[in-house]
């Protein structure tokens, strides 16, 4: 049987949205680096017995891809794992989002968080790529996880995938954009934002201006806060409280959150605590719907492994590249010409350089730092005969292209207009 989908109505970018909308936010980018940075350390016995059954439960095969992921190495150009945040109804925190569970779209679940992250191969570089939940994009027909056939659609806002096919066809949808192939998936509720979060005893966010957002409920003075739990969503979902009231500025916001969240996990103080690695890990597992790849908690140590000493530095978070749609200005549609930019150095593993200088319209501030140009220095006590590595020659992405490292300080700039 094959299901075509209806035409609903989008809602614009300025439209009010309950506080339901971005809690999804956060579970998608916290619990990407949370389950890839953080369940690789010390947790090997535990993870491969008592977690195994929790993830291959509720695991999805991907259209087109392998039922079961080879070893990490066999992957010599890299891997691409996709995490999407999902906006479903969770009754456990049904009391934090009135109107979830009960109102007209209480048994809808929209991608409106969707981020594909690439892991080169040697040299480790980590590669984020935020998708607009806006961005009108073409739908390619896929098999949903129930057998049902869905049509493709020419142009759809890119959110909806999930309702309508489920992750296999958010994968799917992902890869034929951006010609990746989504190796590892998993979708995530926003209720894992909360325990994560509190569970690493919240992530130190940057204000440049304040934010009063009567939409979240959130009110932060401008400075750094540490903020967890239910304060944490709020201001990953904060659109209304941001300069423009963009989606775009959100994702901004967003990512100062995951470069905070990423320079944490790696700095030793979270990965050399073993008993929170294994609440933090504990979290993540039973809380995914993961691609059948990755249903195999020993795959999830060896992604974990496999980034756990990648440097801030070489972390980098990007907006897709997108343009105004010419049809409709409170959507975007994918700039074709610096996607092909940003994939060419990713193939070849070169760092990129992010030239868009940020102002006041945009989400964040963004500090200025220095592309790295020379080679990598050589491990400590390895032979002067080695050979060297090729020096990194960061490639420039176009002006219109948003984003930072996670070396990088940025603070969110709040709407002071009110």
């Amino acid at each position: 049987m094959t299901r075509h989908r209806s035409v609903r109505p989008i809602a614009q970018h300025s439209s009010a949205r309950r506080p339901r909308a971005w809690a999804r936010a956060l579970r998608t980018l916290g619990i990407a680096l949370a389950v890839v940075l953080v369940s690789g350390v010390a947790v090997v016995g535990y993870v491969v017995s008592d977690l195994t059954a929790a993830v291959a439960h509720n695991s999805v095969q991907l259209e087109g891809g392998p039922t079961t992921a080879p070893d990490i190495g066999a992957y010599k150009n890299g891997f691409n794992l996709l995490v999407v945040g999902i906006d479903a109804c969770e009754a456990k925190y049904a009391d934090l989002f009135p109107g979830r569970c009960d109102g007209p779209d209480a048994s809808s679940v929209n991608n409106d968080v969707t981020v594909l992250m690439h892991v080169s191969n040697t040299p480790r570089r980590i590669t984020v790529v935020s998708f607009p939940r806006d961005m009108i994009v073409p739908v390619p027909s896929c098999t949903a996880k129930d057998g049902t056939s869905v049509s493709a659609q020419s142009a759809a806002q890119i959110n909806s995938t999930y309702d309508e096919g489920g992750l296999s066809c958010v994968a799917k949808t992902v890869s034929a954009l951006s010609r990746q192939q989504v190796d590892f998936a998993a979708a995530v509720n926003f209720g894992t934002v909360i325990d994560i979060t509190n569970a690493i005893g919240g992530v130190q966010v940057c204000l440049a201006t304040p934010i009063d957002d009567a939409y979240t409920g959130l009110n932060l003075s401008a400075g750094e806060h540490t903020i967890q739990g239910l304060q944490a969503l709020q201001f990953l979902r904060t659109r209304h409280g941001l300069v423009s009231g963009s989606d775009l500025a959100r994702i901004g916001n967003q990512q100062q959150y995951l470069a905070s969240l990423a320079r944490q996990l790696t700095s030793g103080k979270v990965l050399s605590n073993v008993p929170e690695v294994l609440r933090i890990a504990t979290i993540a597992l039973t809380n995914l719907e993961a691609s059948t790849t990755l249903k195999n908690p020993a795959t999830i140590l060896q992604l974990a492994l496999a980034v756990k000493d990648v440097q801030p530095a070489d972390i980098t978070f990007i907006q897709y590249p997108n343009v105004t749609d010419p049809d409709n200005p409170n959507r975007v549609v994918p700039d074709d010409a610096s996607a092909q930019t940003l994939w060419a150095a990713v193939a070849a593993n070169q760092p990129v350089l992010i030239t868009h200088q940020n102002t006041a319209n945009d989400g964040v501030t963004v500090e200025p730092t220095t592309p790295t140009t020379a080679p990598t220095p050589a491990p400590t006590g390895a032979s002067a005969t080695s050979t060297p590595t090729p020096a990194a020659t960061a490639v420039p992405l176009s002006d219109n292209v948003r984003g930072s490292t996670a070396a990088q300080q940025t603070c969110t700039n709040g709407d002071t207009s009110g």
